[in-house]
């Protein structure tokens, strides 16, 4: 849920190396970032059977863009899959931050449609789940499978922000009525506890520079989801242990709070954060995505 910089310098990574390709300028990202891991797109001994190889639409969240999984389609990229990462409203290149709920949902089906994708595994991270949830509703006859990653599973009825613990909500207001273009800046401390509580400080403070203010309104809107919650199409949820974004237990959470909602899913588990993963170790990332995605 951060936007990536081509200007941003590198540091030691636990696990993997990399350095920085051209930023994007289509729709989605074709180049990413190189990661010098052994896993890489012409090694063909890390491509899956054509029997198992996806086709992956992977919607973002709050506070990014579709950058956010630069690392993580390129290792599914390697792996043989299919992978777009669609850029929706208020964010990205988008100047306008006066968006509706629906106008990013209709980014992201204009996308699908527009590349006339097919049998796709949608996956959605935090506030993309509310997201894939609309999208799901208007194109079911397109999707294969949902993949929610510690992503929002609204109830019919309900907001994002509905399901915060009453002082993020509260902080979330008050930043929003603090702000001149009805927007909600992360402070970094939020940012650090919350978001990347397992990076060191170096590279949390890294990712918080690429951090932009996000779009207030769609957070607040209360959805109608009674479609959604009609559709046959099987379902996946990814959930990562150490995710401080919600509280776990007394009502909050992404698993089992919100996870169940689902009825019947496939349940991956990681232990990872909210944010960090993606950018440290997106080859973890990807193995679990596919996990909760394949057959």
């Amino acid at each position: 849920m951060y936007p990536y910089q081509q200007d941003i310098h590198h540091f030691p990574y636990p696990a993997y190396s990399c350095m920085p390709r051209s930023y994007y300028e289509s729709p989605y990202y074709e180049g990413g970032w190189f990661w010098n891991n052994g896993t890489l797109k012409s090694d063909e001994s890390y491509r899956l059977p054509t029997e198992q190889q996806l086709t992956f639409v992977l919607v973002h969240g709050s506070w990014a863009d579709a950058h956010f999984w630069d690392g993580v389609a390129e290792v599914l990229r390697s792996q043989g899959h299919i992978v777009y990462t669609p850029e929706y409203a208020g964010h990205g290149n988008d100047p306008n931050k006066n968006v509706t709920h629906a106008m990013i949902t209709k980014s992201v089906v204009d996308f699908i449609t527009r590349h006339n994708l097919h049998n796709i595994v949608l996956v959605g991270h935090s506030f993309g789940g509310s997201v894939i949830q609309k999208v799901a509703e208007q194109i079911p006859d397109r999707i294969k499978r949902l993949v929610f990653w510690d992503a929002f599973v609204l109830k019919d009825g309900e907001s994002v922000a509905d399901e915060l613990p009453p002082q993020t909500r509260q902080g979330f207001e008050q930043l929003r009525a603090s702000s001149k273009d009805d927007t909600i800046m992360l402070p970094f401390t939020l940012f650090r506890d919350l978001f990347v509580n397992t990076a060191t400080l170096e590279e949390a403070r890294w990712m918080y520079t690429s951090v932009t203010p996000e779009p207030a309104g769609p957070l607040f809107e209360k959805l109608d989801l009674k479609v959604f919650y009609e559709l046959p199409i099987p379902k996946g949820y990814v959930y990562f242990y150490q995710d401080g974004v919600l509280p776990q237990g007394e009502g909050f959470g992404w698993n089992p709070h919100m996870s169940t909602r689902l009825g019947q899913f496939r349940l991956i588990v990681g232990d990872g954060d909210h944010f960090t993963d993606t950018r440290t170790r997106p080859g973890m990332v990807a193995q679990k995505i596919y996990e909760a995605g394949r057959d």
